[in-house]
């Protein structure tokens, strides 16, 4: 069962994360650079301040990209380096970081896969109208998204419209664990049909451009599994795997939102009239291809708080990373078999799949993470039997690139292929970045 001809093996990075250079550039705040300066907000009191300086250091990281033999690179554009003030006033240095990004990439012979929405709303949408709560907010990301096309689709051949809208929607805006904290059930839920909303009219303005490259979404998918037989925790998973997976699957590829997630979020108070006539047929335009980011299942058992699932990412006695994640290659597997059960068959590409380890450089200066490597070994396997049995799959991309600003958990926790020492912004390819580069030559696992 090999890796077909042209398999796009990559590593993947977001904007936010690796970028720093917050104030230069012409750059405006985003919902996260507020976000991580309020205190108590983010480990250590850590920010994307700086974080692996790439804005100052694209040239030679693109450099090292190509070392590693990497055939596509995916990265966000950070929507308020291009649009500051959230309105229509383009920053033409931010576009030109972009296009310089680009054109290194094409240079050296990688794939760019362009992100336009990885988390980082500009804060001026926020302040003036709640953010993602707002229609208009929509129609802001079609404006962005378009200046993008016109601007970089000559050069870019994979676009991705937003990525993982379940965590921008609800850890962002009903849980408020991420930017910008908001704690509301029905905010949530008007955010996450207008991040589909925005997704929709981007992929009408990357039609009417008629560009050569082709367009997707990004979705975070985990195989939901009870934590045990009694009815209550097989109807919490039933539940859970409504907020998480089919909220967003059933309106991209059906037109419909699910009709018992309806019926739940209604009786748990949310008000639902944000969906208007005609939403759900735009938001089901075709796509070209489905991203996918999995790390882990999620064992679900009722509760009576909240929304009535507690869903856990770590059975006993299942082998964890360094921030508790279960390390579980079959899921990888199983979600792409479900979503050829349930689902129009459609190209798709693994956009995320990796490993958080407490990676330390050893006496010799070199970074090796066996633990790493068998975690990536485990899910290429397991990427190649979904081939085997009929998923259509395009690409894998390693979260991540670098070391890098993790959110909420700041920069504990280490993902990357490529060691960052984030006091001398130093480089070290890990053990794993050497082996992945043996995969890229080979096309699979040999």
């Amino acid at each position: 069962m090999p890796f077909p001809p042209g398999f796009l093996w990559g590593a993947a990075t977001a904007s936010y994360q690796i970028e720093g250079g917050v104030a230069e550039g012409g750059r405006g705040e985003s919902i996260w650079d507020r976000f991580s300066h309020t205190p108590g907000m983010i480990e250590n009191g850590d920010t994307g301040d700086v974080a692996d300086d790439h804005y100052h250091r694209s040239a030679a990281d693109v450099d090292l990209i190509a070392d590693l033999g990497l055939k596509a690179y995916r990265f966000s554009l950070a929507w308020p380096r291009l649009f500051p003030d959230g309105d229509r006033r383009l920053n033409q240095a931010g576009l030109d970081f972009y296009q310089r990004l680009v054109d290194r990439l094409l240079e050296r012979g990688i794939a760019p896969m362009a992100t336009l929405y990885h988390w980082d709303l500009p804060q001026a949408l926020q302040d003036r109208q709640g953010g993602w709560v707002s229609r208009d907010t929509a129609s802001r990301f079609v404006d962005y998204a378009d200046t993008a096309f016109a601007a970089l689709g000559d050069r870019v051949g994979h676009w991705v419209t937003l990525n993982e809208p379940w965590v921008s929607s609800f850890l962002g805006y009903h849980e408020g664990r991420h930017a910008p904290g908001v704690r509301d059930l029905t905010s949530a839920l008007r955010a996450a049909h207008h991040l589909l909303l925005g997704h929709a009219g981007a992929v009408d303005a990357f039609r009417a451009r008629g560009l050569p490259g082709e367009i997707g979404i990004v979705l975070n998918l985990n195989p939901v599994d009870p934590a045990s037989d009694r009815e209550e925790d097989e109807r919490a998973a039933i539940l859970f795997d409504g907020n998480l997976n089919r909220w967003f699957l059933d309106p991209v590829f059906r037109g419909s939102y699910p009709g018992d997630m309806v019926d739940h979020y209604v009786g748990h108070g949310a008000d639902l009239e944000f969906v208007q006539p005609g939403d759900l047929e735009s938001i089901a335009r075709p796509l070209d291809f489905l991203g996918v980011n999995y790390y882990f299942r999620s064992i679900v058992s009722a509760t009576t708080d909240g929304l009535g699932w507690d869903a856990q990412r770590a059975p006993e006695g299942v082998e964890t990373s360094s921030i508790g994640w279960a390390i579980r290659p079959d899921g990888l597997r199983d979600i792409l078999a479900r979503l050829r059960a349930d689902y129009p068959a459609i190209p798709t590409y693994v956009t995320e799949n990796g490993i958080a380890l407490d990676d330390e450089v050893g006496a010799d200066g070199g970074v090796d993470d066996p633990r790493r490597i068998a975690y990536l070994e485990g899910h290429v396997a397991a990427a190649e039997e979904a081939i085997g049995e009929g998923t259509d799959l395009r690409g894998y991309f390693v979260w991540s690139f670098l070391d890098n600003f993790e959110w909420g958990l700041g920069y504990r926790p280490r993902f990357g292929l490529v060691y960052v020492d984030f006091e001398t912004q130093e480089r070290i390819p890990k053990a794993s970045a050497r082996w992945y580069s043996g995969v890229i030559a080979a096309n699979g696992l040999g």
